[in-house]
């Protein structure tokens, strides 16, 4: 069985900060909330001091996402009472949340790719010019926009969270961290009170993931509250004061002080024990399934990649944000364009000029964007487990109805899928649920190679354990997968090799035995490279 274990935060602070007393400056009372065929919240209640983290947890599908964006404005709720600063609101839109001092980074990045940076941080804000002289009066009321003060304080902003980039960087140019970073800027720079983050680190290296930290701190000593949701315990263990459980869409508990460790959080959250987290055992075999030699990307002159992956063996995949780790996972299924080089698959010469050629290869990508790349999310969870499968449930081009249906089930019964039926939109599933499917769709197509973009990015620890299940499952079935990653306990808790990138290239190998954060960090930031 494949094993995880939870991330341990480094540097615990010796003494918790206690929460500025008080009247709390947000309060639920009896908050419920139904979808079709799901209830997602039932007469949950909690509270937020002045000054306080308190750190949002449960399972995929607890409701944490949904309490969030009630409090944001996005959502009414059927049922309940919300306080801020001891007054009863309606929050009918979160521009109302807004204007009371509610920012939500959401966990989705949900900024304008078309936009730089700039205009993303003071979207629907924008500051005009106060030109004096002439002209000035009539710059204002044409509404001209004083671009000089929006760089100024976005340039500001970016460098609290740590973005070097300039503001008038188009945000298409970015990495998905580096948006992730803007969309924290943009929540920052609008003077929030009470400041909700869902999964803000998730897409974050671990020195952004440290500058993040280091900000709460910041925030709540100057009186700032923090609702923050995260599926990894140690960071929760990190940065709250408090600690509220859902499970089932229902209040599971409360921890405080020397009492937040995960396996406390864990056992709320779930209701049951967990095996015991270690080290995966390797299912190495000596066939190779995947051997690539200088391949040449054509958006990086001077830049080629050279691997290989056996059967039964995950191969990790590290490095900072920005290293090419997506790109060079882009290229081997023909979503990048390359300039040359071979792709050998079982041995065989294989030209992978698109996502067909690759499926047919069989050498298959799970992206790190699930909603956006992996899912069609108007689309029923039956019609995303099927889609790469039309061919084999079609005869003379129409579609065995009967036959799908019953293998979506059967394969949502397999993957452990929550959903009410399997003809539920993709879209209204909770995150982890989605990143099954995402994986699953692909499971019946018995890839000889899969590779996995940040697989469990966004997922609690009862769905990563049984996303490692099916992985297993996989392996022992003699496929290989190379598995990127930015939570370097999964790298080293589930690699059987570690490939390392800096700057596009794969700076170095490191065997399990060798592979140590120190070992990966060095070669991460450019310094002599090893191979293994």
């Amino acid at each position: 069985m494949l094993h995880y274990r939870p991330m341990h935060a480094a540097s615990l602070p010796s003494d918790r900060h206690a929460p500025i007393a008080g009247e709390p400056i947000l309060d639920l009372h009896g908050i419920g909330k139904s979808f079709p065929g799901v209830r997602a919240l039932h007469d949950v209640s909690l509270s937020v001091g002045r000054g306080e983290v308190l750190a949002l947890v449960g399972e995929n599908g607890a409701g944490k996402s949904t309490l969030m964006r009630i409090i944001a404005g996005i959502l009414p709720p059927d049922a309940g009472e919300i306080r801020l600063n001891g007054r009863v609101v309606e929050l009918a839109s979160p521009r109302d949340a807004t204007a009371l001092g509610v920012a939500l980074i959401h966990q989705e990045i949900s900024i304008l790719d078309n936009l730089d940076i700039a205009s993303n941080i003071f979207l629907g804000r924008e500051p005009l010019s106060a030109a004096g002289g002439f002209g000035g009066g009539l710059l204002r009321r044409a509404g001209w926009l004083d671009g000089r003060r929006m760089r100024g304080e976005a340039g500001q902003w970016l460098r609290r969270v740590g973005l070097s980039s300039s503001p008038l960087t188009p945000v298409s140019e970015l990495s998905l961290g580096q948006k992730q970073l803007v969309e924290i800027a943009r929540a920052l720079s609008i003077g929030a009170r009470i400041l909700l983050m869902d999964e803000p680190t998730s897409s974050l290296s671990a020195a952004d993931a440290e500058r993040l930290f280091d900000l709460i701190g910041e925030l709540r000593d100057g009186g700032v509250s923090v609702l923050y949701i995260s599926h990894r315990l140690g960071e929760v263990q990190r940065v709250a004061d408090r600690v509220a459980v859902l499970r089932d869409g229902k209040n599971a508990g409360e921890l405080t002080g020397g009492d937040i460790r995960p396996e406390a959080i864990i056992a709320r959250m779930v209701g049951r024990e967990l095996a015991s987290f270690g080290h995966r055992s390797s299912a190495q075999q000596d066939r190779v399934r995947l051997r690539v030699s200088e391949l040449r990307l054509a958006l990086r002159p001077g830049i080629s990649l050279s691997l290989e992956l056996r059967a039964g063996e995950i191969v990790g995949v590290a490095g900072l944000v920005g290293a090419g780790r997506s790109r060079m996972a882009r290229a081997l299924v023909g979503l990048e364009p390359v300039a040359g080089g071979r792709v050998l698959v079982d041995g065989v010469d294989r030209r992978i000029d698109g996502p067909r050629a690759a499926v047919a290869a069989g050498v298959v990508l799970v992206p790190e964007d699930r909603k956006a790349q992996g899912l069609v999310l108007d689309m029923s969870v039956r019609e995303n487990l099927t889609l790469p499968r039309m061919g084999q449930l079609s005869r003379v081009g129409l579609i065995d109805r009967r036959r799908e249906k019953r293998e979506s089930q059967a394969a949502c019964e397999r993957l452990g899928v929550r959903t009410p039926s399997i003809e539920q939109a993709t879209r209204l599933l909770s995150g982890g649920n989605q990143q099954k499917v995402a994986l699953g769709k692909w499971l019946d197509m018995r890839p000889a190679v899969l590779i996995l973009d940040e697989p469990t990015r966004g997922v609690d620890v009862g769905a990563r354990a049984e996303i490692y299940r099916l992985i297993d499952a996989l392996l022992a079935e003699g496929a290989a997968v190379l598995m990127i990653s930015s939570e370097m306990e999964e790298i080293l808790g589930m690699s059987d090799r570690v490939l390392v990138m800096h700057e596009g290239r794969i700076a170095g190998a490191l065997a399990r035995r060798e592979a140590d954060e120190e070992s990966i960090m060095r070669l991460a930031t450019g310094q002599v490279g090893r191979g293994a």
